[in-house]
């Protein structure tokens, strides 16, 4: 899928594909039924549905910030089977559409540190040890995510893979150069970006804030996959570590993102990559945003 391009403020930010791959539909939409979601996102023969998987650049005044780097090229053949997915062009490789190298990205922003937001952070070298795949770049993740990546537990060892985020954290080895910047909750990151802490899916899950001239937009990362998680908060994926608390993350993404009119960038959602929030009484609906002409 080509690039898609919006402004934010004076800001340019893209949205550039990872490509797509299956998951299994009851996990991405929990326990509401399979005869409510496949009108939404119908399911092959296996109950499997496809995914997009987006990453977001943004052309900040403090260089060019990259969030989430997708699968990535270390996955076996087997993984790479399982996930449908049918080509190379990660997000990497995407760039150059854009007029970029790997290269020229200064900040990655992990989401979280699941392997489909983090798998490109780190590329094999001929020795098959791993390095960063954004030579340029700080790493940006949130410690407590570290954490839980780092010592995961019976439920979430099979999200966590550490080759996509160790390896950087060592290469640090104490040094205040290092490529790995661990954030504590709520940060700053450059004038017009920003993190924000939003519970549920993991602990520490953060999305991505952009802040321009009176005007906002927000990844989500997988705080809200699909837009439809935003219309209707119940509908809260089995991946969610903490189900209830993901709701009202939502609820609060939502009841803010229609009072400030955010433009909010959805992750997986192939009908809808961007919209704003709508209101209609007790009604709520995300309405989809056109990429501006490239």
């Amino acid at each position: 899928m080509a690039a898609m391009t919006y402004r934010i403020g004076r800001v340019r930010v893209h949205l550039i594909s990872d490509g797509v791959f299956l998951t299994d539909g009851g996990a991405a939409f929990g326990l509401v039924p399979k005869v409510l979601w496949e009108k939404v996102v119908p399911p092959d023969p296996l109950n499997r549905i496809s995914m997009e998987l987006r990453s977001l650049v943004i052309e900040s005044s403090e260089g060019l910030a990259l969030v989430d780097t997708g699968h990535g090229h270390k996955l076996p053949p087997k993984r790479r089977e399982q996930l449908g997915l049918r080509d190379d062009n990660r997000v990497d490789r995407r760039l150059p559409e854009l007029g970029f190298r790997p290269e020229d990205v200064r900040l990655v922003i992990n989401t979280h540190l699941h392997a489909d937001h983090c798998g490109g952070n780190t590329i094999y070298r001929a020795d098959n040890r791993p390095e960063p795949a954004f030579p340029n770049a700080t790493y940006l993740m949130q410690r407590l995510e570290l954490a839980d990546a780092s010592f995961p537990n019976e439920r979430t060892r099979n999200a966590y893979f550490c080759e996509n985020f160790l390896p950087l954290v060592n290469l640090c080895d104490g040094r205040a150069d290092g490529p790995v910047r661990v954030l504590t909750g709520d940060t700053q990151i450059a004038p017009e970006v920003r993190v924000q802490i939003t519970p549920g899916h993991t602990r520490a899950h953060q999305i991505v804030i952009v802040e321009s001239e009176g005007e906002t937009g927000a990844f989500l990362g997988d705080a809200a996959a699909y837009a439809v998680n935003i219309e209707r908060l119940s509908w809260v994926p089995a991946f969610d570590v903490e189900p209830l608390v993901s709701m009202e993350t939502k609820r609060s993404l939502r009841d803010w993102a229609w009072r400030r009119d955010v433009l909010l960038f959805f992750q997986h959602d192939f009908a809808v990559p961007a919209g704003r929030v709508r209101r209609e009484g007790d009604e709520w609906r995300v309405e989809a945003a056109e990429p501006l002409e490239r």
